[in-house]
């Protein structure tokens, strides 16, 4: 056989194998159901600050509202064409009741591009996003906004 499809067939089955548990692992915004924003509340634990996205644990606020001014909150400008204010008035509270919700926000890039300070263990957040269907399987939010210390991220795409 050829040497160099003999090299060519190693490499490429070394790089898939590299990068397949990162692809599998890694959905984007199609898995989530983008007609139903879901709005969180409370404290990060566990969190990742790294690719292909951050992520953290969120424990709830033991009395989780919707808070009187979220319709009416500015929000930033998106490259993305993100209807934002559509987005808050639709908000509800998720039916589910766990506690603990696994949060994703946007890649790194995109986080650093926004000036997000780096989540700690502890930061309150507020979040309004999106999670999987009828909330079926584990509790999941896609975060399209994302708040904190009183500053408003979107997440969908860079500032606009």
């Amino acid at each position: 056989m050829n040497p160099d499809f003999l090299r060519r067939r190693t490499v490429l089955a070394a790089t898939t194998a590299m990068f397949a548990p990162v692809a599998l692992a890694h959905h984007g915004w199609s898995s989530f159901d983008q007609n139903r924003p879901i709005y969180l509340s409370g404290r990060a634990v566990s969190v990742s600050w790294r690719n292909p996205h951050v992520e953290f644990d969120l424990e709830l606020d033991a009395e989780l509202t919707l808070p009187p001014d979220l319709a009416s909150r500015t929000l930033p400008a998106q490259t993305a064409p993100v209807d934002g204010p559509a987005l808050l008035k639709a908000a509800q509270l998720p039916t589910r009741r766990d506690r603990k919700w696994h949060v994703e926000l946007a890649p790194l890039f995109r986080m650093n591009a926004w000036g997000v300070p780096e989540l700690k263990t502890g930061d309150a957040v507020e979040l309004l996003g999106f999670t999987f269907a009828g909330e079926r399987g584990d509790a999941v939010l896609r975060a399209e906004y994302l708040w904190v210390g009183g500053k408003a991220y979107g997440l969908r795409s860079s500032p606009a």
